[in-house]
């Protein structure tokens, strides 16, 4: 079932973001996990389309944020307004009471603005003037940040990395797909053309599936394994964090689902880990120098970790 429901999301959303499978693929098994997303990527190359096309293809609410220095907590959670009627304050939501939020240009922000997605992604709820208020079920951040301008940018810290489910990058397309991306946009953005395929009721049975999913000791046993490895090795100075490890545990499950199995395997979690762990990792200055990547530390550590049968 939630093969066929992702499956027709992800050929919709092709429509628009031409060439990009697996990372439709992924942004659906990250909101499947109940996670977020941080999209790093060049400018243009269609991560502010994505968000919006899975909005529009899921029929569920959706809202942006444009990140700037000048940008205010309360401009994102909302604030409390005296109403001179009621003799009263009440209660303004912020645009992150939605079910989908993208957070653009996220790392253009404060660090003290950018803090006000701390507990909403963590938690789906926010406290304001000491009121805690619940957020959508559904909510789910998509932000994006590029990763090669950093003039009037505050990177984010790893307790901010830490609470992104996944890290993806969409990448240049490829001549063929460019071209059809061209031959589709340049009078009409296929945006505007795109309509709803699922609805509220089919995608709470989607992540119904998902919770079913069955996780062995063995697998679990598995991934602790691959973190502890991961804190020890001489070449990082910050490993994969216990929420790293279960955020993995979680887009398992979702891929195993997406697979029609009830329950997940070693290969999910080998092929999930450099979009769930990457972004947690930090080198040494000595592993920077020489230009160590954090990717091939990572497959290297996967080749010393035994396998589960």
């Amino acid at each position: 079932m939630v093969q066929e429901w992702g499956s027709s999301l992800v050929e919709h959303i092709q429509h628009v973001i031409q060439g990009k499978q697996e990372v439709i693929q992924l942004l659906v098994y990250t909101f499947l996990a109940k996670g977020h997303v941080l999209l790093e990527d060049v400018p243009g190359v269609g991560k502010t389309m994505l968000a919006r096309s899975f909005a529009q293809s899921t029929a569920i609410q959706f809202q942006r944020i444009q990140f700037t220095p000048d940008l205010l907590p309360s401009d994102i959670t909302g604030l409390s307004i005296f109403n001179r009627k009621e003799n009263d304050f009440v209660f303004k939501p912020g645009p992150i009471f939605t079910d989908v939020l993208l957070a653009d240009e996220i790392n253009r922000a404060t660090p003290r603005t950018q803090s006000a997605l701390l507990e909403a992604m963590g938690e789906k709820q926010v406290t304001i003037d000491g009121h805690t208020h619940l957020l959508s079920p559904f909510f789910f951040v998509v932000a994006t940040q590029n990763p090669i301008e950093f003039e009037g940018t505050f990177p984010l810290p790893e307790a901010q990395m830490d609470r992104f489910m996944t890290r993806l990058s969409l990448g240049y397309p490829g001549p063929e797909d460019e071209m059809n991306f061209l031959k589709l946009s340049h009078q009409v953005h296929p945006i505007y053309h795109l309509q709803a395929v699922t609805d509220k009721k089919a995608i709470e049975s989607a992540l119904e599936q998902v919770e079913k999913v069955h996780v062995s000791d063995s697998n679990l046993l598995y991934m602790a394994r691959i973190a502890e490895a991961t804190r020890k090795h001489p070449s990082m100075t910050l490993g994969i964090s216990p929420r790293g490890s279960l955020a993995t545990i979680q887009m398992a499950k979702a891929r195993a689902a997406w697979d029609d199995r009830d329950f997940i395997l070693p290969d999910d979690i080998k092929y999930l880990l450099p979009f769930t762990s990457e972004h947690r990792m930090s080198q040494t200055m000595e592993s920077r120098i020489k230009k160590e990547s954090i990717h091939n530390i990572l497959l290297e550590i996967l080749s010393t970790i035994e396998v589960p049968v």
